[in-house]
C-alpha cells in the first residue's frame, strides 16, 4: 500500500550494523520496506557511530544525532511531526515514548522489539544461578514487566518469534491488535550454491557483544569440538563475529582445528563456504539471525531447542536439532559425512525461507497494519485501555525524572 509522503522517525538503540549484527540486517529489512510505500524516513540515534556503522543517507534516509534527557528532542521530533515513530527496542521506548506522545499524539507509536529482551535476560539469569527456567519465573522479573509495560503504551509492536507471539498472546494475555508477528524478511533463495564435495569445515557465526553468541563459542571449546574433531581430525570449526572478547580471541589453536576469524564482511560467502554450521544456543531470545544465514547459504546447522525456537516452519529443520551435548556431536558428523541426509537439509532450509520468510508477502502485512492503525487510531487507543493508563503513569513518573536529570546536567 503505497502513501506518499508519511514521514517515519525510527529511533534507534544504535546505528545498524547489518554486516555485524542480525538486529542490523533486521532493521535496514524494516528500512526497505517501509520505503517501498514511499515513506520518508528519518533515522535517530543517541549511540555513537562505529565503523561497521551502516550509512543510511547512501539510500536516501536523513541521519539526526539526538540528546537523551533533553528538550532538544522535543523541538525536533515537534519540527519533523511524524506520522509514524518505530522504537529500536523498549529501553528506547521508556526514554523516548512519553516525548513522543506529548509533543507528536498523533503519531502512530511502533515497538521493534527485535526479541523479548526479558525472555533471553531471564534464561541467562536461570543459567547462571543453576536454578530451572520457568514462564512463572520469566514473569517475575523486572524487567519483563518493564518491557510488558511498553508493549502495552505502544500502537504496535513487532514480534519477530512465533514463540514468542504465543508467549505474549497466551501467557501475558496481551490483545492480538497490538502484536504483528514480523520475522526476518528474505528475497527467495535458488539452489545455485557450491556443492557437499566442493565444501569443508565446520563455522559458527556471532557478534561478540552478544553473550548467547560467546557461551556458545565457549561451549563448542570445551565440550563439543574436541568430540567432533576427534572423529574428523582433518576438519577445522571457523569462529567468525565482530567484537570478539580477548578471551576467545586467546582460544585460537589451528593445530586443534579451532581458528578464530574474527569479523566478517560478507557472512553469506564464508557460510556457503562451510558444510555445516554449529550453533549450540543455550539461551536466548528472538529468532537466531545465524541460522538463517545458514539456511539462505545453504548450508545445513545443528542447533540447539533454544537456536531453532521461533523459526520451525512445520516439523522441519534445516539440519538437526539436538537436546545435549552427544546428539549434538553425533549429528554433526553424521551431516558432514553423509551427502544424502547434507542434501536434504539444504532442500528443507530453502523451503523454509522462500515459504515462510518471504519479504514481499511479510512487507504487505507490515505495511497493511500501519495503514489500518491509522485510519482507526482513536478507536484503536480506546480499545487499549491499561495502555492508556500505562501512558499516563510513564508520563507523570518518566518525564519529571528525565527533567530533573535535565537539569542536573544544566548545572
Amino acid at each position: 500500500m503505497q502513501v506518499d509522503g508519511l514521514r517515519v522517525l525510527i529511533i534507534g538503540f544504535v546505528w545498524p550494523e547489518p554486516t555485524s549484527t542480525a538486529a542490523g540486517q533486521r532493521m535496514l529489512q524494516l528500512i526497505k520496506q517501509l520505503q517501498k510505500a514511499q515513506y520518508k524516513i528519518t533515522f535517530a540515534s543517541t549511540a555513537k557511530k562505529t565503523t561497521l556503522s551502516f550509512n543510511l543517507s547512501e539510500i536516501g534516509v536523513v541521519e539526526k544525532d539526538i540528546t537523551l534527557n533533553s528538550s532538544s528532542f522535543d523541538d525536533f521530533v515537534s519540527e519533523l511531526n511524524p506520522d509514524v515513530v518505530v522504537f529500536d527496542r523498549f529501553i528506547i521506548e521508556e526514554q523516548f515514548g512519553w516525548r513522543v506522545s506529548e509533543n507528536v499524539p498523533n503519531a502512530i507509536r511502533v515497538l521493534n522489539t527485535e526479541d523479548l529482551h526479558s525472555l533471553r535476560n531471564s534464561r541467562e539469569k536461570a543459567l547462571k544461578q543453576k536454578t530451572h527456567f520457568s514462564i512463572d519465573f520469566w514473569k517475575t522479573q523486572e524487567i519483563t514487566k518493564r518491557e510488558i509495560a511498553s508493549i502495552l503504551r505502544s500502537d504496535i509492536s513487532l514480534i519477530i518469534s512465533s514463540y514468542e507471539m504465543h508467549l505474549l498472546e497466551q501467557e501475558i494475555g496481551i490483545n492480538k491488535s497490538l502484536l504483528l508477528f514480523l520475522p526476518f524478511m528474505f528475497s527467495k533463495v535458488e539452489d545455485n550454491f557450491l556443492s557437499f564435495e566442493s565444501r569443508k569445515d565446520f563455522i559458527c557465526i556471532g557478534n561478540g557483544k552478544h553473550a548467547p553468541n560467546i557461551d556458545a563459542v565457549v561451549t563448542l571449546k570445551k565440550n563439543i569440538w574436541p568430540a567432533i574433531r576427534k572423529q574428523l581430525p582433518e576438519a577445522s570449526l571457523h569462529i567468525y563475529g565482530a567484537y570478539l572478547p580477548e578471551h576467545i580471541n586467546q582460544m585460537h589453536n589451528p593445530k586443534e582445528g579451532f581458528i578464530i576469524q574474527g569479523w566478517a564482511e560478507n557472512d553469506l560467502d564464508v557460510m556457503s563456504k562451510s558444510k555445516v554450521c554449529l550453533a549450540p544456543i543455550n539461551y536466548g531470545a528472538g529468532i537466531k539471525g545465524k541460522l538463517f544465514t545458514a539456511m539462505r547459504s545453504g548450508t545445513p546447522s545443528v542447533t540447539t531447542t533454544v537456536g531453532a525456537e521461533g523459526i520451525l516452519f512445520g516439523e522441519s529443520w534445516s539440519g538437526v536439532i539436538t537436546k545435549n551435548t552427544l546428539e549434538f556431536v553425533e549429528n554433526a558428523v553424521k551431516l558432514y559425512t553423509d551427502k544424502a541426509e547434507w542434501k536434504q537439509a539444504q532442500k528443507i532450509g530453502f523451503k523454509i525461507i522462500n515459504n515462510a520468510y518471504n519479504a514481499t508477502d511479510l512487507g504487505s502485512v507490515l505495511l497493511d497494519k500501519l495503514a489500518d492503525v491509522r485510519k482507526t487510531l482513536s478507536q484503536h487507543r480506546s480499545a487499549n485501555f491499561i495502555g492508556s493508563v500505562l501512558q499516563h503513569q510513564s508520563m507523570k513518573s518518566t518525564k519529571y525524572m528525565s527533567r530533573w536529570i535535565a537539569l542536573k546536567n544544566k548545572k
